[in-house]
């Protein structure tokens, strides 16, 4: 098998054996989810939703950008499989976790009343910012224990880590919304963060860490070498999220907490069930494309490999996606969230372009380009607020699905013409055929939504759904000689 074919092989295969678990993940946040629905209803997860969101954007400020910072330090420093070679960043690492997360625990407290006032104009909710503030200290020593288990590629106890942690939240969580429904909303909060940091800490004694006693030299010098990129990173991730908070403030101020509910499960389709996929791709993909930053040769060949699987995973699953979405809201939420299928139906076709703008856009952080990844951070995150505001006030939650679409279109043109000045990267013909014909059988399918004829209509989307499985198999096999594999396992069986 050619080094291309092996590439690609090590891709799919990183992603499925990572991607078997994280479906139990989905699973599992689909029954939180259709239990807030059903429990507490659209107005309980506007609550949920505004609570949270206020938390992460704190946190998103005090936890300094370490997460993703940690990952590309430990992975350029990982050498031969030695822990030697890593021991200092690891330390450095936990403690920086450590005291990120005292910083915004401490930050939630302190400025409580103020978040209530802002988040839902009143005084109501400052107990409710209290006794959550710990979920940020929970989460930062979390995050520790996950960077170490990325950027060692500890793939299988990073994946059990999110599966576990997240089980254990959802069992409690459960009887909890029964009984005192939209009272549970703060008590759930805290204890799926407890749960997930108590697995954290569980599978991190897995890994045999050498005692190590690093001098305050050290510290200093490693931690403001991890916070320096950190911090821009922290910037550009505060712009993400001060957006969607802002967002979220102005549907409910224009629509009510109702709204706000439909918009966040609207999202949380897209995002958290559909954007899983790029999750679970990332977890290996960032940490090899750190290892190798400074080779443009080498950056250039890993990108366009992922950029190929992430396009050929997406594409069946937008199509099965547009096809079954009345059924997804019906088994996910209640029928009350109907309404929410238009703005899922445009923005799950924004992620055929998301697939490539994302496999792009890790080249400026793995490269540690500080100038431009600033730059790109704000116009980006300028455009996305510009649009859902337009989007929300002419068309509704029908809006925001157009306006999430229409930026990650200007997102991969944008990404693709900075990458090409600032690195000399492209993609070659062949790579855009096979994407073009990706883009033409999601939007097909689109299209077919509107067939007046139910039997026709589905019989069509149906049709698609085959049609892009063959297709995406048919590609597959050429990449990475899928059909020598699979012999292969037959012949060792049959011998």
């Amino acid at each position: 098998m050619s080094d291309s074919k092996t590439s690609y092989h090590r891709i799919l295969k990183t992603t499925s054996l990572f991607g078997g678990i994280q479906f139990f993940t989905i699973i599992i946040a689909i029954i939180r989810t259709k239990c807030i629905a059903v429990f507490i209803g659209a107005e309980g997860m506007g609550i949920f939703s505004l609570l949270n969101s206020t938390v992460n954007l704190v946190g998103g400020v005090t936890g300094l950008g370490i997460e993703t910072s940690g990952i590309k330090h430990l992975s350029s420093r990982y050498k031969k499989d030695d822990l030697n070679t890593v021991t200092a960043v690891i330390t450095v690492l936990k403690k920086l976790a450590i005291l990120t997360g005292v910083l915004g625990c401490a930050l939630v407290i302190i400025f409580s009343k103020w978040l209530s006032q802002l988040t839902f104009g009143n005084f109501n909710h400052t107990l409710s910012f209290i006794f959550i503030s710990i979920t940020l200290l929970f989460r930062q020593v979390m995050m520790g224990h996950l960077v170490v288990f990325q950027g060692l590629r500890k793939m299988r106890l990073l994946a059990k880590t999110n599966l576990y942690g997240n089980g254990l939240g959802l069992l409690f969580s459960i009887p909890l919304y029964y009984y005192y429904r939209i009272d549970a909303i703060v008590p759930t909060i805290i204890i799926a963060s407890l749960s997930a940091v108590l697995v954290s800490f569980y599978y991190s004694k897995k890994i045999p860490f050498p005692k190590s006693i690093i001098s305050r030299e050290q510290l200093n010098t490693e931690g403001k070498s991890i916070i320096r990129l950190g911090v821009l990173l922290t910037l550009s991730g505060l712009l993400t999220l001060l957006s969607t908070y802002l967002i979220q403030i102005f549907v409910g101020k224009l629509g009510g907490l109702e709204q706000v509910g439909f918009y966040n499960a609207g999202f949380t389709l897209l995002n958290s069930y559909v954007g899983i996929i790029f999750t679970v791709m990332s977890t290996d993909y960032f940490p090899r494309l750190a290892a190798i930053s400074a080779d443009n040769d080498k950056v250039r060949n890993s990108v366009v490999q992922q950029s190929f699987v992430s396009i050929l995973i997406i594409t069946p699953i937008i199509i099965l996606f547009l096809t079954c979405i009345p059924l997804i809201v019906k088994i996910m939420f209640t029928p009350q969230f109907n309404s929410i299928i238009p703005m899922v139906c445009f923005g799950i076709i924004a992620m055929i372009f998301r697939a490539v703008s994302w496999s792009m856009g890790y080249i400026l952080i793995a490269k540690g380009d500080s100038k431009i990844f600033m730059r790109t951070a704000v116009v980006f995150n300028s455009i996305s607020l510009i649009l859902n505001v337009l989007g929300y006030y002419y068309y509704g939650l029908e809006g925001l699905g157009i306006s999430f679409l229409l930026y990650y279109f200007i997102h991969f043109f944008g990404l693709k013409i900075i990458t090409k000045k600032r690195y000399g990267f492209y993609f070659e013909s062949d790579f855009y055929t096979t994407y073009l014909i990706c883009i033409l059988m999601c939007v097909v399918t689109f299209v077919f939504r509107y067939v007046p004829n139910p039997i026709l209509k589905y019989g069509l989307m149906s049709m698609m759904v085959v049609i892009s499985i063959v297709f995406v198999l048919f590609e597959i096999n050429k990449k990475t000689a899928l059909k020598e594999v699979f012999n292969a396992i037959i012949k060792k069986k049959n011998d």
